[in-house]
């Protein structure tokens, strides 16, 4: 995995994203499952985590997928991934950006995750894709 330099942000940004990419990394990844209330609070922060949680349960009890049909940290539901390059950069005292490169299934991809320092950890407060040149993001998606 390539991991560009923290740019003037904390380093333990970058550790938090560059430990979500490698899950994704190789042919036989496993990723990280989203399905699971404990581990999307590990990496979202309070507000975004409990709309996805209310979706997930909500549409569960519906016996259907919810809003969020996709991995949101590649922005694909298939992937074979192989290099990662990550820029964090500070954008205010506690938060941060860190825009994600890497080419899935041989298509050149980005996501930009904004990050927020709650306590020690860093979370994701929100994920922004580029859909069909305009930009979308994962909160917008819970305000549907």
């Amino acid at each position: 995995m390539l991991a560009g330099p923290a740019v003037a942000a904390d380093a333990t940004a970058l550790a938090f994203v560059t430990s979500i990419y490698d899950a994704y990394k190789g042919k036989d990844s496993k990723s990280i499952p989203l399905d699971n209330a404990r581990v999307v609070r590990r990496y979202f922060e309070p507000s975004l985590a409990a709309l996805m949680i209310k979706d997930h349960k909500s549409a569960a009890h519906r016996g259907e997928i919810g809003q969020l049909d996709g991995d949101p940290f590649i922005d694909a539901q298939d992937w074979n991934i192989d290099e990662v390059e990550i820029d964090v950069t500070d954008t205010a005292p506690g938060k941060a950006k860190a825009a994600v490169k890497f080419v899935n299934l041989g298509k050149p991809a980005t996501v930009v995750l904004d990050l927020v320092k709650i306590g020690k950890d860093w979370r994701i407060g929100d994920i922004i894709w580029v859909r069909d040149g305009k930009p979308e993001t994962l909160r917008a998606l819970f305000s549907l």
